[in-house]
């Protein structure tokens, strides 16, 4: 009967360790500081800044262009046509991580459906500005075809 009483005891403890964890997971949402669908239309960088290091490239202020389209679902794609170069298309969806009472905006990629990034922001209603951290974006700096990892800063309005 002791052995019993110990299995159980285990298997309780063990559940509400499960429960606490759960507790504490990153949630992902579509409702945060504004409704994601807030963004729902066509935007335009003013600035598109990708940066590692001591090197930095602002597509816009290269004579690039950078368009984003998002979907009333969060669902976007950005178009990025640097310079002398082929335009190239990323797309993913956007939510909001919510985490210990705070809101970050955050992108699942859709070449990497698993995880997320988040990202600093502003929003007025007409312009939207999206900063990383450290390997929050890629960008082919030399033009080889590999692209590396980078910072990235945009201000987008709409269009």
């Amino acid at each position: 009967m002791k052995k019993l009483f110990f299995i159980f005891l285990i298997g309780l403890v063990s559940l509400n360790d499960a429960c606490s964890k759960e507790d504490d997971e990153d949630v992902l949402t579509k409702d945060g500081p504004f409704a994601i669908s807030e963004l729902s239309g066509n935007w335009e960088a003013t600035k598109a800044q990708f940066s590692v290091s001591s090197t930095s490239v602002d597509v816009v202020e290269d004579g690039g262009t950078v368009t984003m389209t998002v979907q009333s679902s969060g669902r976007f794609s950005l178009t990025i046509h640097s310079i002398n170069r082929n335009a190239y298309t990323v797309s993913g969806e956007l939510f909001w991580e919510e985490w210990q009472g705070s809101f970050y905006l955050a992108i699942v990629w859709d070449d990497e459906p698993n995880d997320w990034d988040t990202y600093g922001h502003t929003y007025t209603g007409t312009t939207l500005t999206i900063n990383g951290g450290t390997d929050s974006g890629e960008y082919d700096f030399d033009n080889d075809g590999d692209f590396e990892s980078c910072t990235i800063h945009f201000i987008f309005v709409r269009s």
